[in-house]
């Protein structure tokens, strides 16, 4: 492959975007929030051995069937039994080849100053993704998604410093052709943000426009690209225990360039899954790891995260709920076995509800301390995703975000510092047994930044609520979504690099893309 000249690398400066940013919400600056909690860990260390172990026999006697020849020949001469489309897997190739996995990697996006750390201690939380609906506040109404309002969701991604890494399309443009909509999608991915990008795995031409556009959109050489993650993708399996054929072939070509692989099985319990939680872990847990060992036998070292998308079904209907109690602990046991394995984890921030109402929020809020408690590191459809991953909406987007936040804030080792000004003896001694502290100087010091400061919650009392205009929540967040709408400004990028994204999307369209089934 021919190397391209040097080019000047611009990816914009995140200080002056939180610059411009500031005018219509007074955000946290961009950080990688470092979890500092311990994890919750409901199973005993015999717990984690027979889930372990159930995982181990799932592989070895039951099989998972992968539906992608090359995969298969490739397992095959690694030393696994193939019988038709089951690969059956013996639990130390599976434990050799997991082993290889490093347990935190970086992912460099075009703006080097958005490096993520994926792994250790590090929490980052993702957009919305894949949902093909639109549900916005002023139209109160079930939509198609459209290139236009995708590029909304992408501004959003862009605009709010607690959003670190932008997945797939935030709603589905159904408005563009499939065989070419990813390449308007990640041209205006890549240019609306600087922050690190996904591809779907589906299909040979899809990742590797995908690849060749991220290369291009970060100015870097083959050579450069390779040398580590500068995108990602997300395989899902499809439970029970298979993994079907595109998604396999995207999973090895980004494996043999060195990029992220995040592998999540989607297993709903009762339906997809066994009843039990500890059934539909070990079956996602097994569904997970021979994805992973298949991309280490390729590239030993190749980036890999283990990702749970274990919920319930509602047994009445067989409609997937979110955020249930079952959903928290099904999380929780999969973060204590993926530090068995040595893997980072990704889980989401998800609901079943179908408008961002308190059902909304709750479920949600469940969802995504559920990911904190479970020592989770990537943390997909963070902010604004509806009904179950079907709608995306740019008010419970918004609203997503003031959780994130103020998670980021409750991870700040500001809030459980123990200095002696923290102690705080004098300002208690001088206050003594009467006054108080709002005038002190202890306080006037401090109280601008002493406590999280919201930039959607409502605190005021019911009376200045109601002369207010008594406006709720979601229209709130309708309200903030025109005015970041309004003055939103795409990060600076090279024209030489704009230019060359531009020709190679019009000249992957002359050649018609990626082959479809219409």
């Amino acid at each position: 492959m021919e190397t391209p000249p040097k080019r000047r690398r611009s990816g914009g400066r995140a200080a002056n975007t939180q610059k411009r940013q500031q005018k219509a919400v007074a955000q946290m600056p961009w950080s990688l929030p470092q979890n500092c909690d311990a994890p919750t860990e409901p199973l005993s260390e015999e717990g984690v051995e027979a889930i372990h172990s159930g995982a181990m026999r799932i592989l070895e006697e039951i099989g998972v069937a992968f539906l992608n020849q090359e995969a298969r020949d490739i397992l095959k001469t690694a030393g696994c039994k193939i019988e038709g489309d089951l690969v059956f897997m013996d639990r130390d190739f599976v434990m050799e080849m997991v082993a290889k996995a490093p347990s935190h990697f970086k992912i460099t996006p075009r703006n080097r100053e958005r490096e993520l750390t994926v792994g250790g201690d590090t929490l980052l939380f993702g957009n919305v993704s894949s949902p093909p609906s639109y549900w916005d506040y002023a139209s109160q109404t079930k939509k198609s998604g459209t290139r236009e309002m995708c590029q909304n969701f992408l501004k959003l991604s862009q605009y709010f410093n607690c959003i670190h890494f932008v997945g797939g399309y935030p709603v589905e443009p159904v408005d563009l052709h499939a065989s070419t909509r990813h390449l308007d999608v990640l041209y205006d991915k890549l240019t609306l943000t600087d922050k690190a990008a996904h591809a779907y795995s589906l299909g040979k031409e899809r990742v590797e426009d995908v690849m060749e556009m991220v290369r291009i959109a970060g100015g870097h050489s083959h050579d450069e690209f390779e040398a580590g993650p500068k995108m990602y993708t997300n395989i899902n399996s499809t439970s029970p225990l298979k993994h079907d054929e595109p998604m396999l072939d995207g999973w090895m070509r980004l494996a043999r360039r060195n990029q992220g692989l995040v592998v999540t099985p989607f297993t709903l319990a009762g339906a997809m899954a066994p009843v039990t939680m500890a059934g539909a872990v070990a079956q996602s847990l097994a569904e997970g790891l021979c994805a992973v060992a298949l991309a280490q036998w390729i590239r030993p070292g190749a980036s890999c995260v283990i990702g749970t998308f274990t919920s319930n079904v509602d047994m009445k209907s067989g409609a997937p709920a979110f955020g249930t109690p079952e959903y928290m602990r099904a999380t929780q046991m999969t973060g204590q076995l993926a530090r068995f394995y040595g893997l980072p984890m990704r889980a989401s921030g998800v609901c079943a509800a179908n408008v961002p109402d308190g059902q909304a929020m709750w479920e949600t809020a469940h969802s995504l301390w559920s990911a904190v408690q479970s020592g989770s590191h990537m943390v997909y459809h963070a902010a604004g995703w509806l009904e179950g991953g079907l709608i995306a909406s740019p008010e419970k987007f918004i609203m997503d975000c003031e959780i994130l936040q103020q998670i980021q804030r409750y991870m700040d080792p500001a809030t459980f510092a123990t200095t002696a000004d923290d102690i705080a003896l004098e300002a208690i001694r001088s206050v003594g047994q009467d006054g108080h502290f709002f005038g002190i100087e202890h306080t006037q010091e401090r109280y601008e930044t002493a406590f999280y400061q919201p930039f959607l919650s409502d605190w005021r009392n019911y009376e200045a609520w109601e002369a207010a205009g008594s406006i709720w929540s979601a229209e709130r967040a309708h309200q903030l979504y025109h005015r970041i709408l309004s003055e939103f400004e795409a990060p600076k990028m090279d024209a030489a690099i704009r230019e060359e994204l531009q020709a190679f999307v019009e000249r992957r369209k002359r050649e018609g893309g990626a082959p479809t089934d219409f």
